[in-house]
């Protein structure tokens, strides 16, 4: 995981889950993840990026 990645998983969690991934369900669920609450966001884009 590179140093961008990491940034963007704690800054904006669907950018880096994007970049990653692409369009799909893992962009989704890490969208409403992080619009619900910010913390599951970032667990979860670490989870997903790792």
């Amino acid at each position: 995981m590179s140093l961008i990645t990491i940034v963007l998983n704690i800054l904006l969690p669907p950018l880096a889950v994007f970049m990653q991934h692409g369009l799909g369900t893992t962009f989704l669920i890490s969208l409403i993840l992080t619009a619900l609450a910010w913390l599951p966001g970032i667990i979860h884009a670490f989870i997903v990026n790792s």
